[in-house]
């Protein structure tokens, strides 16, 4: 009998059935860094797809459930709008007559101006003008360590020192950088905790008062269920702590950092996108400056599922 166990013949399957195709499935997310809840989350949304079907005779179950959370991770983590910045920054600067914004936000330490570097180098090798903007007002040495990309990268750099209003600085930065016709201003903020009120009100008044076109956070590939806390408690205060009357914004869009130093634990990537609905846009790959990709899905998804 025991060849017939794992099929699931010809009856309708039940919650029953899928019990432990599903558990060893969530336990195998886990492993690979996916957030507790949202591989509980996931799981119980493939089981709910599949409880009540009539399976072929020779289909497993394992086998089912597997090609279902394929499916429901490849829906997951396809994104639902462009992520395609250099099309929509020539775009602006065509018919707005205008540069196209990115604000660049995340914790201490997650390589946040190193990306934004990353993204400027990206964007100047397809030919575009491209602005820095040193908003990180507050952190010791972070407008030096902006200074140093922009020397390198040869891109102008807007600065005004420390214990400045970031959101002026910004408002400067654009302005000047409209004059002089530049195509993408990239603007450097302060790292914050997630719990840290003042700075996140900052970062919330510097967004409502420049309305850029694109919020990016910036995290770790490597923190898993830290990661979706602080992404989410992001997107919450800069919406949340906007000043009145302005239009509410929300992270539009993630960056992961050392994305080589995880092999196959990609489950920070599944859980970030599953907790805003907003997709991976580049993910950090090395040190130097063209160590930046765009995510290949179906990699990802061979790489949770393996």
């Amino acid at each position: 009998m025991s060849f017939f166990k794992g099929l699931a013949g010809v009856k309708e399957l039940t919650k029953e059935d899928l019990a432990p195709a599903l558990q060893k499935l969530q336990d195998q997310l886990v492993g690979k860094n996916v957030a507790i809840n949202i591989a509980e989350q996931l799981c119980n949304s493939v089981g709910a797809s599949l409880e009540g079907i009539k399976p072929g005779s020779f289909s497993s179950v394992s086998r089912l459930v597997r090609s279902a959370m394929t499916d429901a991770l490849t829906r997951l983590l396809t994104p639902k709008q462009s992520i395609d910045i250099l099309g929509q920054a020539k775009s602006v600067k065509k018919n707005e007559k205008r540069p196209f914004v990115i604000v660049f936000c995340g914790v201490n330490g997650v390589g946040k101006s190193t990306s934004l570097a990353k993204v400027c180098f990206y964007l100047q090798q397809q030919g575009l003008v491209v602005h820095l903007a040193a908003c990180d007002t507050f952190r010791s040495g972070a407008v030096e360590q902006l200074r140093t990309h922009a020397r390198c990268l040869k891109a102008e750099l807007h600065e005004q020192g420390y214990n400045k209003d970031a959101a002026s600085v910004a408002k400067y930065a654009i302005t000047t950088a409209a004059k002089s016709n530049a195509d993408v201003v990239l603007i450097d903020t302060a790292g914050r905790m997630q719990d840290n009120e003042p700075l996140m009100r900052s970062l919330a008044k510097l967004i409502s008062v420049n309305s850029p076109d694109r919020i990016f956070f910036v995290g770790e590939a490597l923190v898993g269920n830290d990661a979706v806390d602080q992404l989410t408690k992001f997107d919450s205060a800069i919406s949340q702590l906007a000043p009145p009357q302005s239009v509410p914004r929300r992270v539009d869009g993630i960056i992961l950092t050392k994305f080589d130093t995880i092999d196959d634990k990609v489950g920070a990537a599944v859980s970030m996108v599953y907790a805003t609905g907003q997709p991976i846009v580049f993910v950090g790959v090395g040190q130097t400056y063209m160590d930046l990709r765009k995510v290949n899905t179906k990699a990802l998804v061979n790489a949770l599922l393996k």
